[in-house]
C-alpha cells in the first residue's frame, strides 16, 4: 500500500499562477508565489472582494479522537474535491500544520490517501514561513519586557506577574517551567519563565481572527503582558511593541494558497490547537473563501466539543459568520473504541462495543443540533473492514436522532468516493437553520465555563480554588466579563480526564489556571492536566524522517 507522502510526491500538481485565474478568476498580479505550486494572495487584492456575496459555510468536526482515527482534515479535503466534482464552486479552509505533532505523535496535516493538499511536504515542514514569523513576534514581545525591566523598569513590571511566555514550535516539555536572566547583572533579571508552543500563541489567536493590518495592530497592542506592583495591567503597547511585531507578521498574514490533489484551489492559513486554542485557520482565510467560491468547507480541531464550539462561540461570534452545515466525521473503528475495544481489535466486527460507542456520536449530534441549532450530516470515513451490519446499527442510531448518515470513501477514491456525501451536504444547506451561540455575552466568565461545562460536556458542573475565582472576580472587574471563553483541556473526553471514553456524564470540570487574552478577545480556562507545551512520545515521529541524497524526503506522514 502506497503511504500518503508516495501518493503526495506522484500527484500531478499544476502551476498555481495558471490553476488561480482559471477556477477563481485570480489575478497573477495577485499572487506572491513561493515556487510553482504555492502563493501567497496579496492583502490589496482580497479588499477588491468586499462587495461580491458570500457562499455557503461548512463546517467540518468529528467525534471525540482516538488512537483508532477518525480522518477530519482528510474529509474536509474529500468534500472540498466532491463539490467540485458534482459541479459545484467549492473551496476549502485548512490550518497550517505545527512541527509539534508532525515530529511527534500525530503527524501531519495534509489530510491523506487521495485527499490530500499539496505539496503536502512543503505544507507539513515550515511552508511559507508563517509559524516563524508568529514564533518571532510573540519572542519580540518577550525580549522587550526583559529589557525594558532591564534598563530601569519604568514602568514598574512586578516580575512575579508577568503572564507574557515564549514559544517554539516543537513539543519539549524540559521548557515548561525555566528560570531566565542567569549569569549576572550583563544578562538581566533572573526570573521564572516558560514556553508555550506556538499554536497556544495570543499572537497565533490574534493572526487568526484579525482581518487586516489596522486590525492586527491594534490587537497585538492590547496584549496584557503583565502587572505592575500597584496592579495595573501592562499591555504591549506600552512597550511600543505592537509596530515591530507587526511588521513581523504582514508577510505571513496574506493567505496561503495550493491545491488538492485533484487541483482544486485550498486556502492553508493559521494553526491554532484546539485543545490548547481555539482550533480554526484565519478569519481572514475563511472570509476570503467566502468571497471566491460558492461553497466552502473549512475544519474545526479535535472534536465537537472543542474545535466546534469554539469556532461556534468565537470565530462565528468575532467574525460574524454563519455555517450553513456542519459536517461530523467518525469511524467505525473509532466508535467502537469509545465501546471500550482496545485498538488492536477494533478491526474486527463488535456490535456491541458499537452500541456502546455510539453515545459518543449522540452526544456530538444533540450539541449541534439542539445546542447551536445546526444543520447536521454524519460521514463515515469508510475503511475496508467496516461490516454491513455496523453500518446498518449506525445509520439506524443516527436516523432516530434526525440526521443522516452518508459513507464516504474519499481516502480510496478521491472526490468521487464523497459525491453522495456533498449531494447531502447541498441540500442540507438548504435546510432551515436556527444557529445560535451557546451563551450570551453578558453572562459572567465563570457562567459562561459553568454553561459550557454542562451543555456540552454533560458535566455536574465546574470546580476551582480560591486563587482560581479571585482571578475570575479580577478579570470581571478590569471589564473583561463580557468576553468568549477559550476551554483548554484533553481533547480525549468530555471530561478533563483523557481516560474516559464514550460520553461520561456528572464529571466535575476542574479550572486549575486562568490567562486573559486581551488582545485575541478572549478568556484561556485551563482545566485538569492539560498543557500548552506537549511533549515527545517515547518514539517520536521524528525518528522515521528523513531525506535522501536527491533531496527527497521519507517517513513523513
Amino acid at each position: 500500500m502506497r503511504s500518503d507522502l508516495d501518493i503526495a510526491q506522484a500527484a500531478h500538481k499544476r502551476p498555481i499562477l495558471d490553476l488561480a485565474p482559471e477556477q477563481a478568476g485570480i489575478p497573477n498580479e495577485a499572487l506572491e508565489p513561493y515556487g510553482r505550486f504555492k502563493a501567497k494572495l496579496s492583502l490589496e487584492y482580497i479588499r477588491t472582494l468586499d462587495s461580491r456575496p458570500d457562499g455557503k459555510l461548512i463546517l467540518v468536526t468529528a467525534i471525540s479522537p482516538t488512537p483508532a482515527g477518525e480522518g477530519k482534515t482528510t474529509t474536509t479535503v474529500g468534500l472540498g474535491d466532491a463539490l467540485n466534482y458534482i459541479g459545484k464552486r467549492a473551496m476549502i479552509c485548512l490550518r497550517e500544520p505545527s512541527l509539534g505533532p508532525v515530529f511527534g505523535m500525530k503527524g501531519g496535516a495534509a489530510g491523506g490517501g487521495m485527499a490530500q493538499v499539496v505539496p503536502m511536504e512543503d505544507i507539513n515542514l515550515h511552508f511559507t514561513g508563517d509559524f516563524n514569523a508568529i514564533a518571532l513576534a510573540n519572542n519580540l514581545l518577550a525580549a522587550l519586557i526583559d529589557n525594558h525591566i532591564h534598563h530601569g523598569n519604568k514602568l514598574g513590571f512586578d516580575v512575579r506577574r508577568i503572564s507574557w511566555r515564549r514559544v517554539v514550535d516543537l513539543n519539549d516539555r524540559a521548557l515548561r517551567q525555566i528560570v531566565v536572566g542567569l549569569g549576572g547583572t550583563a544578562n538581566g533579571f533572573p526570573r521564572e519563565d516558560r514556553f508555550d508552543i506556538v499554536v497556544a500563541s495570543e499572537v497565533m489567536a490574534i493572526f487568526c481572527l484579525v482581518k487586516n493590518l489596522k486590525e492586527l495592530k491594534e490587537r497585538l497592542a492590547d496584549i496584557v503582558v503583565g502587572y505592575s506592583l500597584a496592579g495595573k495591567p501592562i499591555r504591549a503597547r506600552d512597550l511600543q511593541a505592537q509596530g515591530a511585531m507587526a511588521a513581523l507578521l504582514k508577510e505571513a498574514l496574506a493567505p496561503n494558497l495550493v491545491q488538492t490533489l485533484e487541483n482544486n484551489l485550498a486556502l492553508v492559513h493559521g494553526g491554532p490547537f484546539a485543545n490548547i486554542a481555539h482550533g480554526c485557520n484565519t478569519v481572514l482565510a475563511t472570509s476570503t473563501a467566502l468571497k471566491l467560491a460558492d461553497y466552502v468547507v473549512t475544519e474545526a480541531g479535535f472534536g465537537a466539543d472543542l474545535g466546534a464550539e469554539k469556532f461556534l462561540d468565537i470565530k462565528c461570534r468575532k467574525a460574524g459568520l454563519k455555517p450553513s452545515a456542519v459536517v461530523l466525521v467518525a469511524t467505525v473503528r473509532a466508535l467502537k473504541y469509545h465501546g471500550g475495544v482496545e485498538v488492536k481489535d477494533v478491526g474486527s466486527e463488535n456490535l456491541e462495543a458499537l452500541r456502546l460507542g455510539l453515545v459518543n456520536l449522540e452526544r456530538h449530534i444533540h450539541n449541534i443540533t439542539k445546542n447551536f441549532g445546526l444543520p447536521c450530516v454524519v460521514a463515515i470515513n469508510h475503511r475496508t473492514e467496516d461490516t454491513a451490519a455496523e453500518i446498518a446499527l449506525l445509520q439506524a442510531t443516527a436516523a432516530s436522532l434526525g440526521v443522516e448518515v452518508v459513507l464516504a470513501e474519499h481516502w480510496a477514491k478521491g472526490g468521487a468516493g464523497a459525491a453522495e456525501l456533498a449531494r447531502a451536504v447541498v441540500k442540507l444547506c438548504e435546510r432551515p437553520n436556527h444557529f445560535k451561540f451557546l451563551y450570551e455575552d453578558q453572562a459572567t466568565l465563570w457562567d459562561k465555563v459553568q454553561t459550557i461545562a454542562t451543555k456540552i460536556y454533560a458535566a455536574a458542573g465546574i470546580s476551582a480554588d480560591a486563587k482560581v475565582r479571585a482571578q475570575f472576580a479580577q478579570l470581571e472587574a478590569e471589564g473583561y466579563g463580557h468576553l468568549p471563553v477559550c476551554i483548554a483541556k484533553t481533547q480525549y473526553s468530555f471530561s478533563s480526564d483523557a481516560k474516559l471514553r464514550g460520553a461520561p456524564s456528572d464529571h466535575l470540570l476542574n479550572i486549575r489556571e486562568v490567562r486573559l487574552a486581551a488582545g485575541a478577545g478572549f478568556v484561556v480556562v485551563v482545566c485538569g492536566d492539560i498543557m500548552t507545551m506537549p511533549g515527545l512520545p517515547v518514539v517520536p515521529a521524528a525518528n522515521g524522517i528523513d531525506i535522501n541524497d536527491a533531496g527527497e524526503i521519507t517517513g513523513l506522514s
